[in-house]
């Protein structure tokens, strides 16, 4: 496969002549849901994507390809073989070792909300730290039923030595795994609350839209539930640190 030089219109041309090619975009993004959201860390906007085939608009279909860096993929990487690529993909699918790249995404995304927040209010942060990071970082005692938890991120005062452990995650589709991490997130909080900890959970996803009851479960017992919409409006300076 020769260097496309002018993918846009390429791509156009593929369009006109086969509308359900779009069908195909999410799987070399190893997705297998039909409609997508792509956000964006400069803008902090959400953009929504249907590949069912009713979107009706080329310039819609190649913003996707832009943002979500299949341009990159096809222009700059070069790939040789589009079948034999997209094979790969489906195996890294059904591997149990496959990463959640959604949930990756938006780790990335919650950190720079969380790196602006700290800068402003002169707080500390980690990723990715456990129970002895914490102690070894702060001298703040974390005592949680799985002691090798790892939390997405931890914030710390200075001024009030008080910290807040956040978990973060994405759910494009939906399955059994929200309705568990609603239960998980419920008893963390409880867990956590009876130290004086905070516990905020971020999350968000369009397969929330199907898991709404546990969601609103969770939601009503825990204190703090945040989706990206609110980091982006601040919610984090309006909690007590």
């Amino acid at each position: 496969m020769k260097l496309i030089n002018n993918l846009k219109e390429e791509f156009k041309v593929l369009y006109s002549s086969n509308k359900d090619i779009v069908k195909a975009l999410p799987i070399l993004l190893a997705v297998r849901e039909y409609k997508l959201e792509i956000y964006d860390k400069e803008t902090k906007n959400s953009d929504f994507f249907d590949f069912s085939g009713n979107e009706g608009n080329p310039e819609k279909y190649f913003e996707f390809i832009e943002k979500s860096g299949l341009s990159v993929l096809f222009q700059n990487e070069g790939i040789k073989n589009l079948v034999d690529y997209v094979m790969g993909v489906e195996v890294g699918l059904d591997s149990n070792g496959r990463k959640n790249r959604g949930g990756t995404l938006m780790e990335e995304i919650v950190k720079s909300f969380i790196h602006n927040f700290c800068v402003s209010n002169g707080f500390e942060f980690q990723s990715h730290a456990n129970a002895n990071a914490i102690k070894k970082k702060w001298g703040i005692n974390v005592n949680v039923v799985k002691s090798s938890r790892s939390f997405d991120f931890v914030i710390f005062n200075p001024k009030s030595n008080k910290i807040k452990l956040l978990e973060t995650n994405f759910y494009n589709g939906d399955g059994s795994k929200l309705k568990s991490v609603c239960g998980e997130f419920r008893s963390l909080f409880t867990e956590l609350k009876a130290q004086n900890i905070d516990f905020i959970w971020v999350t968000d996803g369009l397969g929330w839209r199907k898991a709404e009851k546990p969601l609103e479960e969770a939601y009503n017992h825990n204190e703090y539930i945040f989706n990206l919409s609110m980091l982006e409006n601040d919610v984090l300076n309006e909690l007590v640190w």
